[in-house]
């Protein structure tokens, strides 16, 4: 049964997911809009290289508040059921409006409906649903940014690294979280295809975490 609550904690999961932050930032503090420069995306990895550690590290905690507090919006709704199934479905309304913020980052209503990846709030999702698995993906990003200094990278092995986390590490059986796990991977290799051919090409922009930045 479709209640006001859900309508409600639906339409707010896509507002938060829809605050454009690196677009408010970069303009209203460098007077700049990212997604006129770099990759052309609305997000933490292009902040980056665009205005340096500061304003991405800002825009990243940012958009993971944002997947976090959306996920966090099914506690206002409540299951339907009662019992065993009752952890289920809320993990599944979890799940669904973690989705809708990442929907409304990668297409944000604020922002022209040009938005970013979506992977700093795809780990504010799973901040919210897993707390152990998203320690693991905060491990595996800092390690490859600190080898590498490709952001891209960075985020792309974290996102891998949460459903063989909660496979091999943490033994979840729940369907749905399982499911999500493998569908992270293809929305991360689908946002990140140009990254990819870029890091292949050698071409990708590194960052420089004390105050040097990328060369274009």
């Amino acid at each position: 049964m479709i209640s006001i609550y859900l309508i409600g904690a639906v339409l707010l999961a896509y507002c938060f997911g829809s605050i454009p932050t690196a677009v408010w930032l970069g303009q209203s503090f460098y007077g700049v809009d990212v997604r006129e420069y770099g990759s052309g995306n609305a997000g933490a990895t292009n902040t980056f290289r665009v205005l340096g550690t500061k304003a991405g590290v800002a825009v990243m905690l940012i958009d993971i508040l944002k997947g976090w507090t959306a996920t966090n919006l099914a506690y206002f709704i409540g299951p339907s059921v009662t019992g065993p199934q009752a952890a289920a479905q809320f993990v599944n309304y979890q799940l669904a409006l973690g989705v809708i913020a990442v929907v409304g980052h990668l297409f944000p209503i604020f922002a022209g409906f040009r938005g970013g990846k979506g992977v700093a709030t795809l780990f504010g999702m799973i901040l919210a649903v897993h707390f152990q698995a998203a320690l693991v993906c905060v491990s595996v990003f800092l390690v490859v940014l600190l080898l590498t200094r490709y952001v891209s990278l960075s985020s792309i092995s974290a996102g891998f690294a949460f459903p063989f986390s909660i496979v091999f590490l943490f033994h979840t059986s729940v369907k749905s979280v399982l499911l999500y796990g493998m569908c992270i991977c293809v929305l991360i290799l689908i946002t990140h295809q140009k990254n990819i051919e870029r890091l292949l090409k050698g071409k990708e922009s590194k960052v420089y975490l004390f105050g040097k930045r990328a060369k274009e």
